[in-house]
């Protein structure tokens, strides 16, 4: 939404960045088309039937707190394990298909390993979800899928778009890089990624790793696919992930920074990612209680299942669909076309006579008192006297944009409050209008009083494109 807002910021250049009447909803799956069976029968036992009837429900999502740690581990390690089998034959096809030795199809037989800690990247290979970075210091890399007590490995998939040469460089380069030894058996790349691929490794990941060059990941929905079957994402604060990071319930690589440098970013990036597997995700996943069972790291998982599947569904966003568009756009068709479209001929003849007659609105002047200090919790009020020519009073709305300052003078986040209509000095014919500005927190703060065409039947107040400040 925000950047939307800034890309379509010069269609209403007269009004601030966040008023631009641009609002979005957020991408969601239909989580039973990505659930496993093992997943969806515990949901069943501990949830009961209105997981699915109602998945928008938070306190539905709630009752994972029940189902018990090993149950639930136990069904994830069973998702991994036939991941693992998966991949394999799916690796070794590729290999034989390709013609590569022998040795090389033996290993594929015995590569990843069922127990160890898995990771999954696959999406398309667009050149800004930066496939590679993963792959910036090798020898970091190295490092962590060679350890032999704390493993780690990667399996990659995706396809790039038939135009996209430089995304099928990526595929390539991620591809020669996994035939050095030390990853060959520990980083795989499955080929031909459709659905069936996608679901076994939703279903089976650990972790879901998502590194787009913030802010181009407009919502992204494979990480809300992972979420369900007990996965948990680490991402970039882009996307949905803006949202749906909540501190406990996966991992953030930096802080929503934005970068001007693109090496820059993807170098200070990679390292935070290495940060943040070495130092977090690793050693939560091999911290194991007497009874073998990560409790910390299933903590994770349940609230990771906890906060995402109720918010990001496609239950969900129909229902803002329908809340915030449908309905409203319905009530107002109807409203508009009743008996035989009498208000969208008035509202028509109105914007054309308000926008032949917005030249002879001006102000003539405001009263207020700003050369003294005021406490917080006070009011100032403010009194505008605005000429309107032919328009009448009952055709504008009078707003105070007010709020804090910033280095330049400018508001910055601006809270509008109405002017009211007072009365009309027939001689000068200038109304008046007048209203209070709240002191609502202490420094510097400043007002700003705008005149708007208004009328009931406007989609919102910025539609004609007038604005008069002050």
């Amino acid at each position: 939404g925000h950047v939307s807002r800034k890309i379509w910021h010069g269609i209403w250049p007269e009004i601030h960045l966040d008023e631009v009447p641009i609002i979005h909803i957020t991408n969601g799956i239909h989580t039973r088309s990505w659930l496993s069976s093992e997943i969806s029968r515990l949901y069943d036992r501990y949830l009961g039937p209105q997981w699915h009837i109602d998945p928008e429900k938070t306190e539905v999502w709630k009752r994972v707190a029940n189902i018990p740690d090993s149950e639930l581990w136990r069904s994830h390690e069973r998702l991994r394990e036939r991941l693992i089998g998966f991949s394999r034959s799916r690796l070794r096809e590729q290999l034989e298909r390709r013609g590569v030795h022998r040795t090389w199809v033996k290993e594929a037989e015995e590569a990843l390993d069922p127990e160890a800690l898995t990771i999954g990247f696959a999406r398309r290979f667009a050149s800004y979800k930066r496939a590679t970075l993963l792959m910036r210091d090798r020898e970091r890399l190295a490092r962590l899928v060679g350890n032999p007590d704390r493993p780690v490995q990667f399996i990659f998939a995706g396809k790039a778009h038939p135009k996209d040469n430089e995304g099928k460089e990526f595929i390539r380069r991620v591809i020669h890089i996994l035939q050095v030894e030390e990853f060959r058996t520990r980083i795989v790349f499955i080929e031909d990624y459709d659905m069936m691929v996608a679901r076994y490794l939703v279903q089976g990941v650990d972790v879901w790793l998502n590194n787009p060059r913030r802010p181009l990941e407009a919502s992204g929905t494979s990480g809300m696919k992972v979420p369900p079957n007990g996965g948990i994402n680490l991402s970039v604060l882009d996307g949905w992930w803006c949202e749906g990071f909540s501190g406990d319930n996966g991992w953030a690589i930096g802080s929503g920074e934005e970068y001007d440098d693109h090496n820059y970013q993807d170098e200070v990036e990679s390292q935070a990612l290495y940060d943040l597997l070495e130092r977090e995700v690793v050693p939560l996943f091999y911290r194991r209680g007497s009874d073998g069972l990560p409790r910390e790291w299933i903590a994770m998982m349940k609230s990771s299942m906890m906060t995402v599947c109720p918010e990001f569904n496609t239950n969900r966003m129909i229902e803002h669909y329908t809340e915030r568009f449908y309905q409203p756009s319905m009530l107002q068709w109807n409203w508009l076309t009743a008996d035989k479209m009498t208000e969208v001929k008035q509202l028509t003849l109105w914007r054309r006579n308000i926008v032949e007659l917005w030249k002879d609105v001006k102000v003539e002047g405001v009263e207020t008192d700003t050369s003294r200090e005021f406490a917080v919790g006070q009011d100032i009020p403010v009194r505008l006297r605005l000429s309107l020519g032919r328009v009448s009073p009952e055709d504008v709305q009078v707003e105070m944009l007010h709020g804090k300052l910033d280095a330049q003078g400018m508001i910055v986040e601006g809270e509008p409050s109405p002017l009211t209509f007072e009365n009309l000095d027939a001689g000068s014919g200038v109304s008046s209008f007048s209203g209070m500005v709240p002191c609502r927190q202490s420094g510097q703060n400043g007002f700003s009083i705008r005149v708007l065409p208004y009328r009931i039947g406007l989609n919102n107040p910025f539609e004609l494109g007038l604005v008069l400040w002050w």
